[in-house]
């Protein structure tokens, strides 16, 4: 991990891997994007991936035979008995499909990635979209988060993640 990175409020400790042909956004920018999303403080590790792993862990942990977009798998607070509340996950984005969604969407690229680490990030940190209330809420934050980055809302058009 890399050392406590601060935003006002909260920490951030990133790890990034690239295990994708594909370029990836620096450090720096990844940093910024998930220092925006912070609610807690947060240990994440940010994997790049190609179709083929995108696919295993989807089937493995969701049961569904094909790659998506984003995976979070969260290891919650207070692991092993420590009382530091900090959230601890890892955030899995599979390239060849943010880039195909990217380019179905006519968006750059970088701004549907920049959602997909802003999306996974607040799942990390307990919001959800499992129903009409949660989606509005988890939607609402993403837009505002986004516009801060500078970023359209992603929700704009009718796809939907």
């Amino acid at each position: 991990m890399k050392p406590l990175l601060k935003n006002k409020l909260f920490s951030l400790a990133l790890s990034v891997q690239q295990a994708s042909r594909h370029p990836i956004p620096v450090r720096a920018t990844l940093r910024r994007w998930a220092l925006a999303a912070l609610k807690n403080n947060v240990e994440v590790t940010l994997r790049f991936v190609d179709a083929r792993e995108g696919r295993e862990l989807n089937r493995h942990f969701r049961g569904k035979d094909y790659a998506t977009n984003v995976l979070t798998f969260s290891y919650g607070k207070n692991d092993f008995g420590r009382k530091d509340n900090i959230v601890r996950g890892d955030i899995v984005l599979c390239m060849p499909v943010l880039l195909r969604e990217a380019g179905a969407r006519r968006k750059p690229w970088r701004a549907h990635c920049a959602h997909l680490v802003v999306h996974g990030l607040l799942h990390l940190q307990g919001y959800d979209h499992e129903n009409d209330r949660d989606a509005k809420k988890m939607e609402t934050r993403e837009t505002a988060i986004l516009a801060h980055l500078g970023y359209p809302d992603p929700y704009f058009d009718s796809f939907r993640e």
